[in-house]
């Protein structure tokens, strides 16, 4: 698992539109917000997901990009993005590899036998890199807000 001070792992990923995203391309411009959810549709990461997208503006006024991170593929990105009205970029991550190198990919104990599955975590990564808050396990209630109020703090 990652924590406050490392390096965040480089990545470049599709998005709901099969457009590649690099994190790179945020260095040195803006800080950025990884969000890991679980998956695309269901109540509780459909309320995460669009409770960040209605902050989406004030974020950006802190100078700070929003990406959510899954497994799914860019077609079920696509599809939960028009059906929700997400304006954030909702990048695929098929094979799991940004999932692992941010440790979020995690196993769980489900009826007896062990499963993986991501942990919903949220990563704030300052314009150098650097990781300044590494959240893992998190409640998504009232999570965007919270995210909002780190990214302001980072900026004062």
């Amino acid at each position: 698992m990652l924590k406050v001070g490392d390096k965040a792992p480089t990545f470049s990923l599709p998005d709901a539109d099969m457009d590649m995203v690099d994190l790179g391309r945020y260095l040195n411009a803006r800080h950025v917000v990884l969000l890991f959810y679980p998956k695309d549709g269901t109540p509780c990461c459909t309320r995460e997901v669009t409770d960040f997208a209605d902050h989406d503006e004030d974020f950006n006024k802190q100078g700070c990009a929003l990406l959510g991170i899954n497994r799914e593929d860019c077609l079920k990105h696509q599809e939960f993005r028009d059906k929700e009205g997400i304006g954030i970029e909702l990048l695929s991550d098929a094979e799991g590899k940004v999932c692992r190198q941010y440790g979020v990919w995690q196993a769980r104990e489900v009826d007896g036998q062990t499963k993986f599955g991501i942990v919903r975590s949220t990563f704030v990564i300052d314009r150098s890199g650097l990781i300044r808050h590494a959240l893992y396990n998190v409640n998504y209630k009232g999570h965007a807000q919270e995210v909002l109020r780190l990214v302001k703090e980072l900026n004062s």
